[in-house]
């Protein structure tokens, strides 16, 4: 999987919060072998450098780093915090998270567009977490995105794929674009399914971190992730809507 021109091995991604403990988050993403970790950044950890031994141990995780804009609510705060985050991890990808509704999370379409195009602007290699909106997707790529990010229910859900019809009309419509259902999935079915629909890869946290053995949880979803895109390149079989037999009948005997 190619993302801005950097190959990533896996197409597993995984969030880095909410674990019971730093032990339990570096054996979840040991046995997941998930190729990117994301990491959200807060304004304080820019100025007295709080939560060093956090950003020491994703570091030793030996992953491709995604510092996220988790928690903005305007413009200025997701450009700041990606300021912020390129300084902190010295790199120019920032998974950009512009939210716009205090219940959903569902990402604030106008906002996110405007912070996309500035931090495009700035060199940034941008990450937009958004909807299934297929206009809201062009405007994304138009402001300078190549990788989009959309949701397959809100964040911390479990929910799955809400809107299966959404995600395969915009996958459909930017066959090229790569893309990564973040959000909302609570079993490793549900990754599956978002593969097998051609989807690059997938994200999630809530659903490892809260697990009752998050280990064990990562695992499973790293498997799924890998026969679902096995299946979609094996190029799946159209359902049909009457039988067929699978053994001919051409051959058989016939009793009178």
């Amino acid at each position: 999987m190619r993302l801005y021109e950097t190959e990533i091995a896996s197409r597993l991604m995984l969030g880095t919060a909410q674990y019971p403990s730093p032990a339990v988050l570096t054996e979840a993403f040991r046995r997941s072998a998930a190729g990117i970790a994301t990491v959200s950044v807060r304004r304080e950890a820019g100025h007295e450098r709080a939560g060093a031994a956090f950003w020491g141990l994703v570091r030793d995780l030996r992953v491709t780093l995604l510092p996220n804009t988790a928690g903005c609510h305007s413009v200025r705060e997701a450009v700041t915090t990606a300021q912020m985050a390129r300084e902190l991890f010295d790199t120019p990808w920032i998974k950009l998270e512009v939210i716009g509704h205090a219940d959903t999370l569902q990402p604030d379409p106008f906002g996110l567009v405007e912070a996309a195009r500035i931090l495009t602007d700035e060199g940034f290699q941008v990450f937009p977490y958004t909807t299934e909106d297929v206009v809201l997707a062009g405007r994304l790529l138009d402001a300078g995105c190549e990788v989009l990010m959309p949701w397959g229910a809100p964040i911390g859900t479990g929910l799955g794929l809400t809107n299966i019809y959404g995600l395969r009309t915009l996958r459909a419509q930017f066959p090229q674009v790569p893309m990564v259902v973040d959000a909302g999935l609570g079993l490793p079915s549900q990754a599956a399914m978002a593969m097998e629909m051609g989807f690059d890869a997938v994200l999630l946290n809530t659903a490892v971190a809260k697990a009752g053995d998050p280990a064990r949880m990562a695992e499973g979803f790293a498997r799924a992730v890998q026969a679902g895109r096995l299946a979609f390149e094996a190029d799946p079989m159209e359902p049909r809507d009457m039988a067929a037999p699978s053994t001919p009948v051409i051959g058989m005997a016939f009793l009178e």
